[in-house]
């Protein structure tokens, strides 16, 4: 799997306005169905709530990875979000959260799931590449950075 297979420009949004675990989530289900013909907000909103509600997606040091299966979803879908400032989103470290790479997959690709799932929380390991990510302020450059890690 390659990140642009995945990923697009128009999904890619930087130094947005979390306030919330809530709030945000909610934000990413509208961002993602406005950039989706085959995906409701509410449908992608309540994937992840359901899926935060098993257990944290916040991996730690600042980083979350919202995924879920989604009925209706055609192809696996990312989304890499910043924010201009740190939200609670219950990571593992109970430290606060600003980087997010969102990740919605149609409900018969596990083995797809699983592996774009590693390979994600390979390159979100990268303290380097963290540190470009949050300091960018175009989204543009934001896909940009991410395509070519």
């Amino acid at each position: 799997m390659q990140l642009e297979d995945i990923l697009t420009p128009d999904r890619c949004y930087c130094q947005i306005s979390g306030v919330s675990k809530k709030r945000l989530l909610t934000t990413i289900g509208e961002l993602i169905a406005n950039n989706s013909e085959s995906l409701e907000s509410e449908q992608v909103f309540g994937a992840l709530m359901a899926r935060e509600q098993l257990g944290t997606t916040g991996l730690g040091n600042g980083i979350a990875i919202p995924h879920s299966r989604v009925p209706f979803c055609n192809e696996i879908i990312g989304a890499l979000i910043t924010l201009d400032t740190p939200i609670d989103f219950d990571a593992m470290d109970s430290k606060p959260v600003d980087l997010f790479f969102v990740l919605i997959v149609p409900e018969v690709k596990t083995d797809e799931h699983v592996e774009t799932l590693a390979k994600i929380a390979e390159m979100l390991n990268d303290e380097d590449f963290c540190y470009t990510l949050r300091h960018t302020q175009d989204s543009d450059d934001l896909y940009n950075i991410a395509i070519t890690y």
